[in-house]
């Protein structure tokens, strides 16, 4: 087994995700889908605090781009520009490559009664809106659940005491998109509007039979290569699989020699290196990370790689809060040096941070003034005028 220090594994782990290389002069579409290429995902969210979860990623490895181009990529079609993602249930909600749909069948498969014990008690009670749903988005096409049930008609009553408080038609219409009978055709702000999959996937994509073993192995594979290098539970996670699926597909890769088992100088448990994984001497550049940035979703492994404790806090209550609502790490040099709560004021043109903290060792004028570049990048890009500084935080006097 192959021992390396944990600076090294640092490095890995982050090219593999993209960051320290060039930033394009003017990042076109294939500069966006190379960005997935390396992750393989971006997580949706509805949080728009700042900009939506899918969005922020790209911003941070490639720098301000025109958020049309991944709009365009995931929610059109056309012979000109076909799509090249598609969403589904991968780490939770997200965008994935359109030619890794298939690699999911075998979930599709486990949510055809039910995603969650909630939406089967809904398929019982309603036995025939699924079909009555598929009919009318056959006759006129990709819609939201909300024209869904006007077209059904429908007009009872939403469940009381629900988080989302959702419409049975949402929910029937979440179902088949989970038993991949529905895909999502466009989004008309962050609404989600529902065609049949025949009209979103392609057919040689959507034909190709892969069985769970397989698809579980591909993706690990694919796991590995966005990880670069990673425990088991960290290969398992990036696509929500479980041991039983993650063990043995490892076995396998080691076995082929695609994956290296080594050993991190403090890190707690085996760890397995891509064999395509590079290892750069330096990561140098600056990035504000969304909370939902394939890097750190996992926070075992945030704290893992970067000594980084990470818990985001939108459903703590605000006097509890220890750094804020929508907490931004910063990433500097290949080393996460802070963090920010962040709020994007569109109405008045602004960019408001609350709270700026530093790791230990980090509450200097260098970090500072590279996070004032950062903010100020993330300002123009989503075209906010001004940046307002707060008062908590030991950065806040620095910026």
């Amino acid at each position: 087994m192959q021992r390396m220090n944990a600076a090294t594994a640092r490095r890995i782990a982050l090219a593999a995700q993209g960051f320290g290389k060039r930033r394009p002069t003017k990042p076109n579409r294939r500069a966006v889908l190379d960005v997935v290429a390396r992750t393989r995902l971006l997580q949706l969210d509805s949080v728009s605090a700042v900009v939506r979860a899918h969005y922020a990623p790209v911003f941070s490895r490639i720098g301000p781009y025109d958020r049309t181009l991944l709009e365009q990529a995931a929610w059109s079609d056309s012979a000109r520009a076909r799509r090249g993602l598609v969403e589904y249930w991968a780490h939770e909600a997200a965008l994935i490559p359109v030619a890794d749909w298939p690699l999911l069948r075998w979930r599709m498969a486990e949510y055809r009664q039910g995603r969650w014990a909630g939406m089967r008690k809904v398929i019982d009670r309603n036995p025939t809106l699924g079909k009555d749903i598929l009919d009318v988005v056959t006759e006129v096409g990709a819609a939201s659940a909300g024209e869904i049930e006007r077209h059904l008609e429908l007009d009872k009553p939403r469940p009381k005491g629900t988080w989302w408080n959702l419409s049975d038609t949402k929910m029937i219409c979440e179902q088949l998109f989970a038993a991949g009978e529905l895909s999502i055709a466009r989004r008309a702000g962050f609404t989600r509007h529902y065609d049949l999959t025949e009209r979103v996937v392609p057919a040689d994509v959507r034909d190709r039979e892969i069985g769970e073993e397989e698809a579980v192995r591909e993706l690990i594979r694919r796991s590995s290569r966005a990880l670069g290098i990673g425990t088991e539970p960290d290969l398992r996670d990036y696509y929500r699989l479980n041991r039983r699926q993650s063990a043995p597909a490892i076995a396998d890769l080691v076995d082929a020699g695609e994956l290296i088992p080594v050993t991190v100088d403090g890190w707690d448990v085996p760890a397995y290196l891509h064999q395509e994984a590079s290892t750069p001497r330096r990561i140098t550049g600056a990035a504000l990370l969304c909370p939902f940035d394939p890097l750190i979703f996992f926070r075992p492994r945030t704290q893992r790689i970067f000594d980084f404790h990470f818990r985001i806090e939108i459903y703590t209550p605000e006097p509890k809060r220890v750094h804020g609502y929508y907490v931004f790490p910063f990433l500097l040099d290949g080393q996460l040096v802070g963090r920010v709560d962040l709020r994007a004021e569109r109405g008045t043109g602004r960019l408001l941070v609350p709270g700026a903290f530093a790791e230990p060792g980090h509450r200097t004028p260098e970090t500072a003034q590279a996070l004032r570049g950062a903010l100020r990048e993330m300002a123009d890009w989503l075209a906010l005028d001004e940046i307002v500084i707060g008062e908590r935080g030991d950065l806040a006097p620095l910026l």
